[in-house]
């Protein structure tokens, strides 16, 4: 059964001549037609997050004819997006993502209107940044992205259009629209600090933020226009490696802090300052029982002058096997983080140990498992293997 569109009864601009060439085969559509063309030149829609889901969504959403993109990023183009972040390109490398991706999708299309927030999403900013848009598009690589991103959504009554990918697999769906359920219907709380690795330590298959952001940019096409079923109260999930797709039921919770009816407990959440923790504790930061722990954390350089002093210590490296033959440090050995209960007897308690991993949280993790079996002498290398790359020796690989 058909959806109203998010855009309600506003009025739609003309199509100029151009424009009924360019989308054609739209028009050719009956549940599109020239009706449903000026619908999505009418349209605002906000990406958060111009990265690997962002990409996809953004140049589709851009070619279909979506009048307006606001693009929310703070981040610079690396080289190792390019993998999977196809709004950049080589020569995009040190520039804002917003800037690239302006420039990407007006050589896509010249007549969409892109507005661009060089800024991180915080709560201090999300509602100002939202208020003006018809829909928000969550492409988002961390759970306290995501939580105020929702949130913000279900505040302003904004449908929010979710995605995210692990390695080989993803998630999609459609919240806050009508009865359907919010992101806190599916997840209450973020996950423990530091429990949930990202993708630039996990990794993720090049194509799949492709796929899973070409879904993302289809459900918020037909939440424009009106037509199919949106994925309202189900959950997408695609798993790459066997190519399959399966859905399951996500219902309103009525006692959800954020969308909940009062008279069941829940929708306490009146502004962004009720949830704000929510809102930084990202996966990548330190856990704070690690950090009251006591465990000492060294910068690259600091591991650079105690390797040429030739200080006693032993220096292992908690990363994945795969990762150790991209690049690892002389005089290392190495014991991933998985493993570190059965290496316990290998380890000498006497000894300085000095830990390293790819960005300095798993090192942190077997730091704490460390001391947790009584090692004292414990230290982690800040920023890990790209760190040292950076500070050190810039021979080693960034991968």
């Amino acid at each position: 059964m058909a959806s109203h569109s998010t855009l309600g009864e506003r009025a739609l601009p003309p199509l100029e001549r151009a424009e009924l060439l360019r989308y054609s085969r739209h028009l050719l559509l009956e549940q599109v037609g020239v009706e449903g063309q000026r619908r999505l030149k009418a349209a605002r829609v906000l990406l958060v997050g111009a990265g690997g889901l962002g990409s996809p969504t953004a140049l589709y959403l851009a070619a279909a004819g979506v009048g307006t993109l606001g693009i929310v990023d703070f981040d610079v183009v690396d080289a190792s997006n390019l993998q999977r972040q196809i709004l950049h390109g080589t020569s995009d490398v040190g520039r804002a993502k917003t800037a690239s991706a302006r420039d990407s999708l007006l050589e896509i299309n010249p007549n969409v209107q892109v507005e661009t927030f060089d800024t991180q999403l915080g709560p201090e900013n999300a509602l100002a940044i939202l208020r003006d848009f018809d829909l928000v598009i969550d492409g988002s690589d961390s759970f306290a992205t995501r939580f105020l991103t929702s949130d913000a959504s279900v505040l302003l009554g904004k449908p929010n259009v979710y995605g995210s990918i692990f390695r080989f697999e993803g998630q999609a769906s459609v919240f806050n629209v009508g009865d359907g359920p919010c992101y806190r219907c599916l997840f209450r709380e973020p996950p423990p600090a530091g429990l949930v690795p990202n993708c630039a330590e996990a990794g993720v298959l090049g194509v799949l933020p492709g796929l899973l952001g070409t879904i993302q940019a289809t459900e918020a096409l037909k939440l424009i226009l009106g037509i199919g079923e949106p994925l309202i109260g189900r959950l997408l999930l695609v798993d790459a490696l066997d190519m399959s797709f399966r859905t399951v039921t996500v219902r309103r919770d009525p006692s959800c802090p954020a969308c909940g009816d009062v008279a069941h407990g829940g929708g306490t959440i009146r502004s962004l300052s009720d949830r704000a923790q929510d809102y930084h504790a990202a996966a990548c930061e330190v856990p704070a029982s690690v950090a009251d722990g006591g465990i000492r954390e060294i910068t690259p350089a600091e591991l650079a002058a105690r390797i040429s002093r030739g200080d006693d210590f032993d220096l292992i490296d908690v990363r994945e096997p795969h990762e150790w033959e991209i690049a690892h440090l002389s005089g290392a050995r190495l014991v991933p983080l998985g493993t570190i209960p059965q290496a316990l007897s290998d380890l000498d308690r006497s000894r300085d140990v000095v830990l390293y991993c790819k960005g300095g949280v798993r090192s942190l993790r077997a730091a704490e498992a460390l001391q947790l079996a009584g090692f004292t002498r414990l230290s982690s290398v800040a920023g890990g293997i790209l760190r040292w790359s950076e500070d050190v020796d810039p021979s080693v690989p960034r991968y």
